[in-house]
């Protein structure tokens, strides 16, 4: 998956590179800078930066990683947040636009980034990750790479829990407990829901509204689900052998049917749906191939479909929703908003200790 939001000790990341949320005279600090010093080994990454001597914020400079797992170590400062400065965005997303350049030019294929400025500098964390975000798939759009954002526990994030509310409303309203887990009901909603208790605000990145009460559902394109002796009369479908003639068309097959339909090519749908071009190109040089769930949802994402649409793509691959699954319910929350921001709905997946969409 090329971005991934992920709750680990950035100093154990076994990336290409981690970034160091740096000052800007690269001296040892406190927090994640301070952690990083002390695991790549203090004396030796301070004389490199020394040498180096500064840095502006939001600029980027690269040494060696040391005693990391991490073969560099990307230093960048970020801005102190002051809520009367106009560029505080600005120098924010130049930090990683920055850090991932100099990753490219030294062609690394994976990096590995702290939350940056949200810490001591003060930058609120809901706009910290909303620019990381927005950063981060930007430089996606053009390039590939692994990424991840690396958190060391959500109660560091302090946002609007309003679309954590709504969210969980949505899934209390549908939640299915199966037999043998009834028993376990008390236990399994205070797990689900133990940030909404805590003390510090869950983090979320955005406010979604619950959907008003309506007659009316949205128009929406209705992509048509062939049969595969439909595909068969396409040219680029004739050799085909796989398959009975008679069958539906595969996850595969059907795939590449809607996206030609939708009019996308095939790199704006394996970059909307965070999945990498690698496994894309096995998924469509092989009729047969069968995607992991998650994989599945975020093709279905990536072109939009509606959630009976979704339902019939997914089940080419071998999968059903279901309503005893809170990943299921929350993508079905999503879809019915109209909401097909993967980078968001995956925010709220992590939010909820599930599993996330994409490769």
């Amino acid at each position: 998956m090329p971005f991934q939001i992920i709750r680990n000790d950035i100093t154990r990341m076994k990336t290409d590179a981690i970034v160091n949320a740096a000052n800007t005279d690269l001296l040892p600090g406190g927090g994640v800078c301070g952690a990083i010093f002390s695991a790549a080994g203090y004396e030796e990454l301070d004389e490199e930066c020394s040498k180096i001597g500064h840095c502006d914020t939001g600029k980027a400079v690269i040494t060696k990683g040391y005693n990391l797992a991490a073969k560099y170590i990307i230093h960048t400062p970020g801005p102190i947040y002051r809520p009367e400065r106009s560029d505080n965005e600005e120098l924010l997303y130049s930090c990683y636009k920055s850090s991932l350049e100099l990753a490219k030019e030294h062609e690394l294929t994976s990096i590995s980034f702290p939350l940056i400025s949200s810490g001591i500098y003060g930058y609120p964390a809901k706009e910290a990750l909303r620019v990381a975000t927005k950063a981060i798939s930007d430089f996606l759009n053009e390039n590939d790479m692994d990424i991840y954002l690396v958190v060391y526990n959500k109660g560091v994030f302090t946002a609007s829990v309003e679309l954590f509310n709504n969210v969980k409303e949505y899934i209390d309203s549908r939640l299915v407990v199966e037999p043998d887990r009834l028993r376990r009901l008390p236990q399994l909603r205070r797990e689900l829901y133990r940030d909404a208790e805590a003390p510090m605000e869950p983090y979320i990145s955005a406010t979604i509204p619950a959907p008003e009460p309506s007659d009316e559902k949205p128009k929406k394109k209705k992509l048509h689900f062939p049969k595969l002796s439909e595909l068969r009369n396409k040219n680029k479908y004739r050799d085909l052998t796989l398959v009975i003639e008679q069958m539906d068309a595969s996850f595969s097959e059907t795939l590449l049917y809607l996206i030609d339909q939708s009019g996308m090519t095939d790199a704006q749908v394996y970059k909307k749906a965070n999945i990498d071009r690698k496994l894309f190109s096995k998924i469509r040089s092989n009729p047969t191939y069968k995607p992991k769930k998650n994989t599945a949802i975020a093709l279905a994402i990536a072109l939009e479909l509606d959630m009976e649409q979704m339902k019939e793509l997914v089940a080419r691959a071998g999968y059903s929703f279901t309503h005893s699954s809170v990943s299921d319910i929350i993508i079905e929350y999503f879809v019915s908003n109209g909401n097909y921001d993967i980078f968001e709905i995956n925010e709220v997946l992590f939010a909820f200790d599930q599993q996330l969409i994409g490769a």
